[in-house]
């Protein structure tokens, strides 16, 4: 299994809203960003900040993604 952030993509773009922006207004390090870029695991905290900056909640922004067998 993998984490998707895709939702979280699509919502900046909904939103109108850079990673950049995202990063300052959630208080995020550009490393946080980079790892969501790969598709990478992030400390819970660092969904906590985004999602409350955003205003939604975890699922809004990722999904778990069962692998192909």
């Amino acid at each position: 299994m993998y984490v998707s952030y895709k939702k979280l993509w699509k919502m900046l773009i909904d939103l109108d809203m850079s990673k950049t922006e995202l990063i300052q207004k959630s208080k995020i390090t550009t490393n946080v960003m980079a790892h969501m870029g790969k598709n990478e695991d992030i400390r819970v905290e660092s969904l906590v900040k985004i999602c409350t900056a955003l205003g939604c909640t975890f699922d809004y922004i990722a999904e778990i993604i069962p692998d192909k067998k």
